[in-house]
């Protein structure tokens, strides 16, 4: 009779604990959680360390993948804490864009027709050649954009609240185990992966971004993280 009684008072305990966590809007998937990785910490608060050790990171490589109304977008970015950057920048058949970015001084060597504000400006006699980008280059722009994680990080940081801890995968290209964590935006569903194992670093995201950065529509992004705090050199091109 006492083990049937001990056995019940213990049935009764954990109903109640369930009950008090679903009442406190605390899910498995959110909930504190001793054995999962990031132990005792919830989906934001996973997100939010995320972001920190991204943010300070003091180099990182980027491969972005999105759409504009050009066409579809790749980007390969190296860039540092100090503002050092390198851009391959492609847009489907619009055309390529590679930008530098050392010391302040932006030049860029492209094959894309651009039009300024105020001239349409026929690259082809600037093919394979650096130049200083005309002001109202709006791919120049978007390719030094992408040179600031901000870009990537900032939409992300007002919505982590929303977070909640998924599953431990392996993320592309990579052999490190990852916590995949989901949330929610006015535009849809976000998803990221977090490294476990050293610093927390983001390692994939997805989400929608601007199209341009001015608010002008948005579109699905997946933007992939790497090769964190390892050192390059950013050499001024010649002219």
């Amino acid at each position: 009779m006492r083990l049937l009684a001990r056995a019940s008072a213990a049935t009764l305990s954990a109903a109640t604990a369930l009950a008090l966590a679903s009442a406190c809007g605390m899910l498995p998937e959110d909930a504190p959680d001793a054995t999962a990785p990031y132990a005792r910490l919830t989906g934001p608060e996973v997100v939010n360390k995320a972001l920190a050790a991204t943010r300070a990171a003091k180099s990182v490589r980027m491969a972005v993948e999105t759409t504009s109304p050009e066409g579809p977008v790749e980007a390969f970015v190296a860039t540092d804490i100090r503002g050092a950057c390198t851009v391959t920048l492609s847009l489907g058949a619009t055309g390529t864009m590679e930008l530098v970015r050392t010391g302040g001084t932006v030049r860029t060597r492209s094959d894309i027709r651009t039009t300024t504000a105020d001239t349409a400006t026929d690259t082809a006699d600037r093919a394979g050649r650096w130049t200083k980008p005309a002001p109202g280059d709006r791919h120049a722009e978007l390719a030094e954009r992408y040179c600031d994680r901000e870009t990537f990080l900032g939409p992300l940081a007002p919505k982590s609240g929303t977070a909640r801890k998924g599953r431990t995968t392996t993320t592309s290209g990579s052999d490190a185990p990852a916590l995949t964590v989901t949330g929610k935006t006015a535009e849809g569903k976000w998803a990221a992966d977090i490294a476990t194992t050293g610093k927390p670093f983001l390692l994939k995201l997805k989400l929608r971004l601007p199209h341009d950065g001015t608010g002008g529509g948005t579109a699905p992004a997946t933007v992939e993280f790497s090769a964190f705090d390892q050192p390059f050199t950013v050499n001024a091109p010649k002219t």
